[in-house]
């Protein structure tokens, strides 16, 4: 008793230390799951099987809406890559001035909280890349002797009130097996670039886009 009563400063000094530190942890806590739980959540996926008649599948599993401003399919070959912006329908017999067939000639717009939709097939995408860089192709072949690799889609959004756009991206392994053409993702999850390193990234591509 003598003992505590001579350090009884010291004592309450340590005590309430560790009480802050405990507190800063709690605290810290609480902010990364608040931070974790407001962060933006792109989904790329297909659906409806793993050949190249399967959808390509974007959601939004953000607690918030984002807006869509690009769909970049980019084609892994043996002699390099081609790609192609899919935000804008290949075809669209909408007027130019009928703001009511806007969703007829763009896939360019808000996507809800929660909400998906599909840019047509693997095989429909894949072909349309071809086709713009003037390579018709018979299953993994162009014509100029090119073997399709890879299919790697990228979003580019803006998410609720930010500024700053924000990416996501997966790749699709092509490989051929006894059943025909079968999509294997290179990750089981899709790679978000949501931090602000990887928002540059993004940037990047939207320069890239642009230019």
């Amino acid at each position: 008793m003598d003992w505590l009563s001579q350090n009884s400063a010291a004592i309450s000094a340590l005590t309430g230390l560790c009480t802050l530190l405990v507190w800063l942890f709690y605290a810290q806590l609480l902010y990364l799951n608040f931070r974790r739980q407001r962060q933006p959540k792109i989904i790329i996926n297909r659906g409806f099987g793993r050949t190249l008649q399967a959808r390509c599948v974007i959601s939004n599993m953000s607690p918030e809406p984002i807006f869509i401003e690009h769909i970049v399919a980019i084609l892994h070959t043996d002699q390099g890559t081609i790609s192609q912006d899919l935000i804008d329908f290949e075809e669209s017999t909408a007027k130019d001035d009928g703001a009511d067939r806007l969703i007829e000639t763009t896939r360019q717009g808000p996507m809800l909280s929660g909400s998906y939709n599909h840019i047509g097939t693997f095989h429909d995408i894949i072909g349309r890349v071809l086709r713009f860089h003037g390579l018709p192709s018979e299953d993994f072949q162009a014509t100029d002797g090119r073997t399709l690799q890879a299919i790697e889609l990228r979003v580019i959004a803006i998410y609720g009130s930010e500024d700053s756009p924000i990416g996501a991206a997966r790749t699709f392994d092509l490989t051929m097996t006894s059943s025909g053409e079968t999509l294997v993702p290179t990750r089981l999850t899709t790679k978000r670039y949501a931090s602000h390193l990887r928002r540059r990234v993004v940037r990047r591509w939207i320069r890239a886009l642009d230019g």
